[in-house]
């Protein structure tokens, strides 16, 4: 072992930007079984009961932040949205980012396999930590540590979304069921500068059929136009949220 493991911890609060308040559950989330099973009798434990615990962390704190981007989702959408950010690929490229490989205390036949750069063990690994942050200090540095980490992730699943322009299907589908044109409109917006987020209300004629939020004004109007589609798709007509004129919009435009 060229590095002590006090110093691997210390590398990888400085890197994760926490602190650990004991140190050892941090050194348990990096340590894989192989190295145990060299060194018994040394106090060692390996990470695979803290992997199970990190696995329904992650996929929890991930769940929560794309309940908050896609109000408008159902169950069985936000689920396989979560599945294409939470799996073993994803993972370990954010550990990779993160310079895992390098903490991890290996057996030597793991190491000589080339145990630092395999994928599953490095989506373990960052599972068992994430489950060491949650015992220690509970839910919201675990939900700190996603927005930092998983943040290109989660605005990867966004922009493949709008992609899919609901907005053009919800205006060709009222032109051709309602003969009206959707119109958008802003009306509100919360949170600072930097983390914006945006509330939009689609009308088709003076119903307003959905209310959603986003990020940004276009994606908010993607997640309305979606939420509208739904309605449109059962024939229903949605009960009132408010009237356009009644609301006072900070915006109006069409569709």
């Amino acid at each position: 072992m060229t590095r002590p493991p006090a110093e691997r911890v210390k590398t990888l609060e400085e890197r994760l930007g926490v602190v650990f308040p004991r140190p050892e559950l941090a050194l348990t989330a990096l340590t894989h079984k192989s190295w145990v099973n060299e060194h018994r009798g040394e106090g060692f434990q390996d990470n695979e009961r803290l992997e199970f615990l990190g696995d329904a962390v992650v996929n929890l704190a991930v769940g929560h932040r794309l309940m908050e981007r896609f109000p408008q989702m159902r169950e069985g959408e936000l689920t396989p949205l979560r599945a294409r950010i939470v799996n073993e690929d994803g993972l370990s490229r954010i550990a990779r980012r993160l310079g895992l490989g390098e903490l991890l205390l290996l057996g030597r036949g793991e190491e000589l396999s080339g145990g630092r750069d395999k994928s599953s063990l490095l989506a373990n690994a960052l599972e068992a930590i994430f489950a060491a942050l949650y015992l220690e200090a509970g839910l919201p540095p675990v939900m700190a540590l996603v927005d930092r980490h998983f943040a290109e992730a989660l605005d990867g699943v966004a922009q493949a979304l709008s992609r899919l322009d609901y907005k053009t299907k919800l205006q060709e589908t009222a032109q051709e069921q309602l003969k009206l044109t959707p119109r958008y409109q802003c009306i509100s917006e919360s949170g600072p500068d930097h983390e914006k987020v945006f509330e939009v209300q689609v009308t088709l004629g003076p119903d307003v059929y959905a209310r959603a939020t986003g990020r940004s004004k276009k994606e908010a109007e993607q997640n309305a136009a979606h939420a509208a589609l739904e309605w449109l798709a059962r024939g229903e007509k949605p009960e009132l949220l408010n009237s356009a004129a009644a609301s006072g919009p900070k915006e109006d435009r069409p569709g």
